[in-house]
């Protein structure tokens, strides 16, 4: 089973992971971190495929992907 690990407080929302997500998992989270940004989310964990694509892709290196 795969995790993935956001720093949700360092994402500036620039949605790029949610753009790559082959299974479309990837969200942009309804609640606002520190920064005044909605972060990525994952809404389920159990479909994630750990491909890492959505890690790969985030300019600030906010996601973690683990196998």
């Amino acid at each position: 089973m795969a995790e993935v690990k956001f720093s949700q407080d360092r994402c500036k929302g620039c949605e790029l992971c949610t753009t790559v997500c082959p299974k479309d998992i990837v969200v942009m989270a309804d609640e606002i971190n520190i920064k005044g940004f909605h972060p990525a989310a994952v809404t389920d964990v159990d479909e994630c495929i750990a491909c890492g694509f959505c890690a790969n892709i985030c300019p600030d290196v906010v996601i973690e992907v683990f196998k």
